[in-house]
Order: structure tokens, then C-alpha cells, then sequence
């Protein structure tokens, strides 16, 4: 089984949408996915549906029941803040060892996807980050950033913290913004010439439907998978 880690430069950069789109990708290509977001915070217990550990459990043809939602997302809190503020207002933590073992546990399919949450340096508790629980895994992680302004600061800040930890930076995903001040596709290179030799691709906001623009990145992690 090869394991994939998904995390962002920042929040609401895309890291969903890229995790939705490598399901489908992955799916048509033959590969069995589950995909998982361990963390969710902002999550509307009335309204589940609508909450992407909702949008990962339809991509992967799951029905919306509690025992699914605790396999996707078993750390869940209601306040759309930072995992150890949002825990602490529910009087919870999110153990950090339990986390990682739930991370670790075998599953029967060729990739798991992990999807963190927030920026690479969001906290988790008090001593642990993000960054802590992937280096943790080693696992080979995808960097999501996005094509607004200022993304070049902030990318290369991320892609510099992962690095300086050991992190295996598999590649970089350029989730197009709705709002940019060059295209995505200058951004992409401007990235490119400062993380190299990590590869960098761009996932267009209105990408067709049938390609696959983010298998090329990862097909080198998956010689192994099936």
C-alpha cells in the first residue's frame, strides 16, 4: 500500500479539491483509494453533507453513516479554527500518538490518501503541528498551493519548512485561485525554478472532467501500489 500525504501552504488553498480530484484520477486508473482526513475542523454536524469529509465519503461512493464519518474523519470539531483551538472548545485534544497509529493502520487498497488540515504549521495540540504529523508517517506529500497574490511567499515558506525537516516532497499542486494576478501557469514557474528538482503541476480550476493533470506527478510513487 503506498500512502500519499496532502497538505497546503496555507488554509482554503484547494487541498480538497486536489484530494477529490486524485480519487477520480486514481479510480480510473485502476487503483483502489481511500481517502481519509483524520482532522476536520468546521464541521456542521446538521448538515454533514456539506462538509468535505461529506465530499470525500460521496467521491468514494460511501454512504453518509456515523461509522463512515468516524472512519474518514474521527476528529471532528464544530468552530472552523485551528485543531487545538477548536478541540479546546469542546474540552478534547487530538492525541497526537492515536492520530498517527490511525494514520498507520492497514487498509485493503493500493493508496491511501491522507488529507491534513490547514498550513503545514497549524497546530494540532500543544507541542505538535501539521509539519510533526507527516514527518511522523513519512510519508511522500503533495505541497497545495495557490495561484493568488502573495501564494509565492507563502509557498516557498511551506515547501522550505517541509524540507528543512526531512520531508519527502513529492511534488507541488498549483489549485488555480479564483482570483490571480498572473496566470497560474507563471506562477507555476516561478515556483518551479525554486524547489526544483520537485515537480510542479497546475490544477486548473475548470480542468476537464477526463483529465489528468495530477496522475503524471505521483505515477512514479505507485510503480508498487497494486
Amino acid at each position: 500500500m503506498t500512502t500519499l500525504f496532502v497538505t497546503g501552504a496555507g488554509t482554503d488553498v484547494g487541498k480538497t479539491f486536489v484530494t477529490l480530484r486524485l480519487i477520480k484520477e486514481l479510480g480510473a486508473a485502476g487503483f483502489r483509494v481511500r481517502a481519509l482526513k483524520p482532522v476536520a475542523s468546521g464541521f456542521d454536524a446538521a448538515n454533514p453533507a456539506a462538509t468535505d469529509t461529506g465530499a470525500l465519503l460521496r467521491a468514494q461512493d460511501l454512504e453518509f453513516s456515523a461509522t463512515n464519518f468516524d472512519a474518514v474523519s474521527p476528529w471532528r470539531f464544530a468552530a472552523p479554527l485551528s485543531p487545538d483551538m477548536a478541540a479546546a472548545r469542546e474540552g478534547r485534544t487530538v492525541p497526537f500518538d492515536s492520530l498517527v497509529a490511525f494514520c498507520r493502520e492497514p487498509r485493503a487498497v493500493d493508496v491511501t490518501l491522507i488529507e491534513g488540515i490547514g498550513g503545514v504549521m497549524v497546530p494540532l495540540d500543544e507541542k505538535h503541528t501539521v509539519l510533526d504529523w507527516l514527518v511522523a508517517l513519512d510519508a511522500p506529500t503533495l505541497l497545495v498551493v495557490g495561484s493568488y497574490l502573495g501564494t509565492l511567499s507563502h509557498s516557498l515558506t511551506a515547501a522550505a519548512a517541509l524540507r528543512t525537516r526531512g520531508a519527502r516532497l513529492a511534488g507541488v499542486i498549483v489549485s488555480e485561485s479564483a482570483a490571480q494576478p498572473v496566470p497560474v501557469a507563471e506562477t507555476a514557474m516561478t515556483l518551479a525554478r525554486f524547489v526544483q528538482p520537485t515537480l510542479v503541476r497546475v490544477l486548473p480550476r475548470d480542468a476537464p472532467r477526463d483529465a489528468t493533470p495530477l496522475l503524471p506527478l505521483v505515477s512514479h510513487l505507485l510503480r508498487s501500489a497494486h
